[in-house]
């Protein structure tokens, strides 16, 4: 049957849905990022300890993308995207009523699980279910959608808990996450394309395997790594860079910073619009460049400039991410679902690198020793990239 087109009812129910429910998800997944510096003196723990509270949901969430890729092929997109936003949100409104780190750190382990239904099934309900003319302009407002997702939860934690505390912040994202989950259980369209799967599992096992064997997916994978675990890492350790001296910044002053975002939101548009002239490549080259400009401004003494690098980095990481997602998709010659979840998976591992394991650079060498490393990482990846990719046709 013949997808849905903007001048239909469904497309925008569609289109609504999927961005409220990304909102959410990733409100929900870096809400907690502003408030390591709490935990690590209201718990008594480590930077380290603290930063757990990211990478363990990330571990769990590539878990999921990967089982709920599968089962989202026989059972179907709509079940698995209406459970993840209300399983998410339930386990959400559980963090406050806890009094321990560790059962905070445990809630969101399972939490990282349950969050990964949307982006495990979301892309492939946008396939499925809307006209391959207008599928670019959805999918683009779904990932702009992540951006201003995760700004939300990183500027409504950050504040509300400057002047209240973070325990309040939760539930006034709940109350969000609340109107989220209802307006998708009645607004998303059942599906009307969906085929469910009649592989065998050995099929996708092949399938897993060929995609592994391919150097330019390899390639793209580590580029997901590479880039997220720079852009991650900054945002972790900018609020325990700011709150030392001689910035002694309040928890809702920084959380104005994290409308840097906006510059995301417009990142992921951009680059569908650019993509129609210019190559992929060439593109995403640039914007890898204009991410690693930001980084560097972050390292000016100036407050203006650090903004600067900021709100540069962040247009820069999402015209890449989504440039770098369109690669994949039209690199892979079957199973190409299966392809864009392997590279969320890459994503997501440096989401987990970038909280965590960055944590020794920041310890020993503070703010500009992170800086340079998230520079660096980047730039050589790149570099190999360009050289590898030297005599592969322009699409890539």
């Amino acid at each position: 049957m013949k997808g849905y087109s903007p001048e239909s009812r469904s497309y925008w129910m569609i289109v609504l849905s999927l961005g409220l429910a990304s909102m959410l998800i990733f409100a929900v997944m870096y809400s907690v990022q502003p408030l390591l510096p709490l935990y690590t003196e209201e718990f008594n723990i480590s930077i380290s300890a603290a930063s757990l509270t990211m990478s363990l949901p990330t571990i769990s969430l590539i878990a999921g993308l990967i089982i709920l890729g599968f089962l989202s092929d026989r059972h179907g997109r709509v079940l698995f995207i209406k459970l993840s936003v209300f399983l998410s949100l339930l386990t959400f409104i559980c963090i406050p009523f806890t009094h321990s780190f560790g059962m905070i750190a445990a809630i969101r382990f399972v939490q990282g699980f349950m969050l990964a239904g949307v982006p495990a099934a979301a892309l492939a309900y946008i396939a499925e279910e809307i006209d391959a003319k207008y599928s670019a302009l959805a999918t683009a407002f779904y990932i702009s959608c992540n951006a201003l997702g995760g700004m939300i939860g990183r500027v409504v934690t950050a504040y509300v808990s400057e002047h209240q505390t973070w325990q309040h912040a939760i539930f006034y994202l709940s109350t969000f996450g609340a109107v989220v989950c209802i307006f998708v259980f009645f607004a998303l369209p059942k599906s009307k394309n969906f085929s469910p799967g009649v592989r065998k599992l050995k099929t996708d096992f092949l399938g897993f395997y060929g995609h592994m064997k391919n150097p330019l997916l390899l390639l793209m994978f580590g580029l997901g790594i590479t880039l997220q675990m720079s852009f991650t890492g900054m945002w972790t350790y900018l609020p325990f860079h700011l709150t030392e001296p001689p910035y002694g910044m309040s928890l809702d002053t920084i959380s104005a910073l994290y409308f840097a975002y906006g510059f995301g939101i417009i990142g992921a548009p951009t680059a569908s619009y650019l993509s129609n002239r210019f190559s992929l490549q060439s593109l995403r080259n640039g914007a890898i460049v204009v991410l690693l400009v930001g980084l560097a401004l972050t390292l000016t003494p100036a407050v203006p400039g650090i903004i600067a690098g900021l709100c540069i980095a962040c247009f820069g990481f999402f015209t890449a991410h989504s440039l770098t997602a369109s690669t994949v998709s039209s690199t892979a010659q079957t199973q190409k679902g299966l392809a864009s979840s392997l590279y969320l998976v890459s994503y997501y591992i440096g989401v987990a690198s970038g909280s965590t394991l960055l944590s020794p650079i920041w310890s020993s060498l503070n703010w500009n020793g992170l800086v340079i490393f998230t520079i660096a990482v980047p730039l050589f990846y790149t570099l190999f990239l360009h050289f590898s990719l030297k005599k592969r046709p322009s699409k890539m």
